[in-house]
């Protein structure tokens, strides 16, 4: 009678074992895979130059993250092919899409020909929240007159510094070239 209590006993052990252990790789994986994509690193290849928020980046290929900060605000930091160079540290502010993309989507303003496109928003595949460049006030107003809408904006100053870009007022400029307060719909709800 000792022995099937101890071999009961034995089993109970060996199935909270395996329990833990499954328990523990269910909880490892997902921490795993969001910790890939929490930074949302993406590697974009342009055929042309293409213009980001301070300056025009030549042709070739770039990975965009987001950086790791405590502020509240989105910061999109593109380094170069290999990932050893930070090229530009860019503000930007949550953008929605209604429907979710399968792949990585990055939308352009319209310009004319002859000039390298500029970058309005970046939407990591699988996510409807992406993120929408905020331009230097001066070439805020060019794009927005040329676009024939508004373009978010913040001061030239706190643009071309990186660690001012955290505290930067973010505006609207429109086509008119007004500056006016942001106003950016809320998601819907569900």
């Amino acid at each position: 009678m000792n022995n099937g209590k101890t071999y009961v006993i034995t089993n109970n052990k060996w199935l909270l074992l395996i329990f833990c252990l499954a328990l523990f790789c269910t909880l490892a994986l997902p921490t795993a895979v969001k910790a890939d994509e929490w930074d949302q690193a993406t590697k974009l290849t342009f055929r042309d130059s293409v213009e980001v928020p301070g300056q025009v980046l030549p042709a070739g290929t770039y990975w965009f993250k987001l950086a790791d900060n405590d502020s509240d605000r989105n910061i999109v930091q593109i380094w170069n092919a290999d990932h050893t160079h930070l090229v530009t540290t860019i503000l930007a502010i949550p953008d929605y899409r209604q429907n979710t993309p399968e792949k990585t989507i990055v939308n352009f303003e319209e310009r004319p020909s002859g000039q390298p496109e500029a970058i309005r928003s970046w939407f990591y595949s699988g996510n409807n929240f992406g993120e929408e460049f905020v331009y230097p006030k001066t070439r805020a107003k060019q794009l927005a007159k040329q676009a024939g809408r508004p373009v978010l904006s913040m001061p030239d100053e706190q643009a071309s510094n990186a660690a001012q870009i955290k505290q930067a007022s973010v505006k609207a400029v429109t086509p008119s070239g007004d500056e006016v307060a942001m106003q950016k719909s809320p998601p819907p709800t569900k």
